[in-house]
Formats: C-alpha cells, sequence, structure tokens
C-alpha cells in the first residue's frame, strides 16, 4: 500500500503562508515559486481530505481545520529543530555557544566571574549574554533566543530553580529634595517628585505596570543610566542594594527614609530553555551559577551576623519596571 505523508517542508510552507499573510510573501522568504508554494498546502489538503483555507471577500483566511493545523504545525516544527539542536550538541561535545538572559538586577560581576570560570573549563565555548527585564527575559526563553535564563518569574511550561532572594530600596541624592523634609516619608512624599524606571525590555510589555504611579517618570533602558541619574539629583528609584554598593559606600545616594515599606524583595530562577536537549556546557554553567549564588549568598548572611559586618557585595531586590 502506498501511503503518502506530509513533510516537514510542507508543513513549514504552510505555517510560511500564515506568518507572512500570503503565497507571495511565502514564497519569497522560502525561495520558491508561488506555484510551489500554493502546491504544497494543496497536497496537505488532498491528503487528510480537508480544506485549511476559505476566501473571504479577496483573501484567503484559515478556516477552523487551518487553524488547528497551523498551530500543530508551528508546534511540530518547534521540536523538530529543538531535535536537530539537541543531536547537533550531542555529536559534537560541548556546545560551541552558550545563549543567557538575566534580569538586570542579577549582579553582573557574580554571572562575569562564572562566565570565567567556564570558560577555565571549556576555552573555546562562546557566551552571548543578554542583561534584560522582566517580559524581555520571559519573551527570550519563549522564543527559544536562549538556552538559559535567570527570571523573577519562571513562565508556564518551565522549571525553574530558586537561586536567591534579592532587597530593593528606595534612594536619592542627599541633596534631593525628600531628604530636606527631615521627616519620614509618605508614597504621597513620593509622588509629588520624579520617579526614575527602568523599561521593560519585552516587546509586548505592559505599559501599565508600575511600582508607583507618579505623575513625573523618566524611564530609562539599562539599570546604570537610572542609578546615574538618581545619582545627580534628576529624582529617586529603587534599586538592588548589591547594584549600588559603592553609591551608598561613597555617599553619593542615601535611603530614603519611607515610614512603610521602606524594602521590597523579589526571588529569581535558573530556568533551562529545553532540559532534555541542554548540552554539557549549558548543563556546567548553570551548575556553575547555582554554586556561586550559593556562596555568595552564605558570605553574605556570615557578614550580617559579624559584630561590624563589612560592605555587602550580595544584599537583595524587585524589578522596578513601568513600561
Amino acid at each position: 500500500m502506498d501511503i503518502q505523508y506530509i513533510t516537514l517542508e510542507q508543513w513549514r510552507t504552510l505555517v510560511t503562508v500564515v506568518d507572512t499573510g500570503g503565497y507571495a510573501q511565502a514564497a519569497e522568504i522560502l525561495h520558491k515559486s508561488q506555484s510551489s508554494v500554493t502546491y504544497a498546502v494543496q497536497k496537505i489538503e488532498s491528503l487528510l481530505g480537508v480544506k485549511a483555507f476559505e476566501i473571504q471577500g479577496r483573501k484567503a483566511v484559515l478556516t477552523p481545520t487551518g487553524q488547528f493545523l497551523y498551530r500543530r504545525a508551528h508546534a511540530l516544527l518547534e521540536e523538530a529543530a529543538s531535535l536537530e539542536r539537541a543531536a547537533k550538541r550531542l555529536s559534537a561535545g560541548w556546545e560551541a555557544e552558550i545563549r543567557i538572559a538575566a534580569e538586570i538586577i542579577f549582579p553582573s560581576w557574580l554571572l562575569l566571574a562564572c562566565f570565567d570560570q567556564l570558560g577555565e573549563e571549556s576555552p573555546h565555548t562562546r557566551i552571548e549574554y543578554m542583561e534584560s527585564v522582566m517580559g524581555g527575559t520571559m519573551e527570550a526563553l519563549l522564543t527559544g533566543q536562549v538556552d538559559l535564563a535567570i527570571v523573577n518569574q519562571v513562565p508556564p511550561g518551565f522549571l525553574g530553580m530558586p537561586l536567591m532572594q534579592l532587597r530593593f530600596i528606595p534612594v536619592a541624592s542627599p541633596a534631593h529634595a525628600l531628604h530636606q523634609l527631615g521627616r519620614e516619608l509618605t508614597l504621597d512624599d513620593l509622588r509629588s517628585q520624579r520617579h526614575l524606571v527602568v523599561r521593560d525590555s519585552g516587546s509586548r510589555r505592559d505599559t501599565r505596570v508600575a511600582s508607583l504611579e507618579a505623575p513625573q517618570r523618566w524611564t530609562v533602558s539599562h539599570t546604570a543610566t537610572s542609578i546615574e541619574a538618581v545619582r545627580l539629583g534628576f529624582g529617586f528609584a529603587w534599586f538592588p542594594e548589591e547594584k549600588i554598593r559603592n553609591e551608598l559606600r561613597d555617599g553619593s545616594l542615601k535611603p530614603l527614609p519611607l515610614r512603610d515599606g521602606a524594602e521590597r524583595f523579589t526571588h529569581l530562577y535558573l530556568v533551562l530553555a529545553d532540559p532534555d536537549s541542554a548540552g554539557p556546557g549549558t548543563r556546567r554553567l548553570a551548575e556553575i551559577i547555582r554554586h556561586a549564588v550559593a556562596h555568595e549568598c552564605l558570605r553574605y548572611s556570615d557578614q550580617q551576623k559579624a559584630p561590624h559586618p563589612q560592605p555587602t557585595q550580595l544584599p537583595a531586590a524587585e524589578t522596578d519596571v513601568s513600561e
């Protein structure tokens, strides 16, 4: 019995037609003739005995069956790509490149030290490091842009390993108007001043999200810029204590004396994008990060218990973003 199966290339053609919005556009992306693209879709319909598209006016749109086929075909192509990546990694030994996204609030100095340790063990493994904010980190995981991620919220369908708790405090320049009030501050006091926030790096950021609805607000794309603006007296902001340890030490930033809620906390998690196909380098880097974070958290805890603790290297925090 001659059984004909639908090929991955035919499924890819169907998905591309939908994603690009037409046969001509799909043909250009796939570097094929429009007639071959049309034939591939018709072949799927013929083999399955269904209609994937119907004509509405002058436009071809997906039928309910077509929508189902598109969703399943998209998942099938992603799974096939994942399988190919896993096979290549297994055949090549350690990966040639490891891609990692980390929330911008994670201590970068600690992560760089982890990269350096991996480099000692695998000098030829390249690292691509994406500093992201909230939705950007989630998006990098969901779209397969990274092999490993450090997130403050584990997205559905993924498993996260708890890493650390971070602490945020509100600060401003010592010369800022809020410090001149000479008393404990309220939320109304904060709302009367300019708030510096870091933009969500996701493409579908929620502009409604904000830690404080202040009428005056500057939104920047990197924590370093926000720290510099606050240090220069342009407003106040919430920062991870670790990120501003030097500014706190030299006095260029000073904690705001809030009457209530003078600190915030969040947890960070380590997530493997695809545990089944993760290569030895990715798994080793994850192990190095877990051990490094555990060591620094223990050291910080010991410093806090000491009679005269030294300046901290690793406190704690919550992402302060608005857009």
